[in-house]
């Protein structure tokens, strides 16, 4: 086990979320790690690594000279206008503090404006939606205005033992409701496990650039969760096939330029093992 990096502060933006705060969980014996949380009041006012702040109403810049990280992991959510405000005030302390650096959580929605093949690091961004267009402008952003500090991650679904999706289709097998999958979409897919894991390494050997942290192969998303539905040994929920195509379309992130090493992998089978473990809730505190 290593020992606590007590030299470097890592501020987790939106350390209350599904993916923030198993990041939170997988990060904290090692680093001096501090959270934001916005509603949440009764699950994170009494922890002391954990600040209320809302993007909507605070002030960035004054939550970071109160912290003073030396990395900025941004999975905050809020309205688009403010998240965007929050992300130009990052750059500021950046640009002023040269040994932060900052890891923005993107996803595979900078890619829904194209539909014919999967996507790799370097392949220009298009979007038809108004979430992957403000993704695409933070990106930009921080690439442009910072780039020897900024870590883009481009995450797929993520799934997992207690992922929203994944408790959904519990929900679904047991009250034998319809949950929808897509027959022609194609995907890639990893779990909050793995995307921790690999944000850690990514930390640990101070990556910069672009990295797609998907699975190396890619299944449709109907396959997906009939797999992982099989898997559990379960009942089947009412599968609702929904066609937006009648042709494959993809929503698949590939990485191909900036892979890590084998162990910090995954490939979809691995996928539908993990989801379909045993049932196990953990506390988001």
């Amino acid at each position: 086990m290593k020992k606590k990096e007590e030299r470097q502060r890592i501020l987790i933006l939106g350390g209350s979320g599904f993916i923030g705060n198993a990041l939170y969980r997988e990060l904290l014996s090692y680093f001096d790690v501090h959270c934001t949380y916005c509603q949440q009041h009764g699950a994170f006012s009494e922890n002391q690594v954990f600040h209320n702040f809302c993007v909507e109403e605070d002030s960035m810049l004054l939550l970071l000279n109160r912290i003073q990280p030396t990395i900025i992991v941004s999975a905050i959510s809020g309205d688009f206008k403010n998240q965007f405000e929050a992300h130009k005030e990052i750059v500021n302390y950046a640009l002023l503090n040269e040994g932060c650096s900052v890891i923005y959580i993107s996803s595979a929605e900078v890619f829904d404006g194209k539909f014919a093949h999967p996507s790799y690091e370097n392949d220009t961004t298009i979007s038809q939606t108004e979430t992957g267009r403000l993704k695409i402008s933070i990106e930009k952003l921080l690439l442009e205005t910072i780039p020897s500090q900024t870590t883009i991650l481009r995450l797929p679904m993520v799934l997992g033992i207690n992922s929203p999706e994944v408790f959904h289709l519990r929900q679904c097998i047991r009250h034998q409701a319809s949950f929808d999958v897509y027959p022609n979409l194609v995907i890639t897919a990893t779990t909050v496990n793995k995307v921790c894991q690999q944000i850690h390494y990514i930390i640990n050997q101070s990556l910069r650039g672009i990295f797609h942290l998907a699975s190396n192969d890619m299944v449709h998303h109907e396959d997906l969760f009939k797999e992982i539905t099989l898997k559990m040994g379960a009942k089947m929920p009412i599968f609702k096939s929904v066609f937006n195509s009648n042709e494959d379309q993809y929503n698949a992130l590939l990485p191909k330029y900036s892979k890590l090493p084998k162990t910090h992998q995954i490939t979809v089978s691995q996928v539908i093992e993990e989801c379909s473990l045993n049932e196990e809730i953990i506390s988001i505190k």
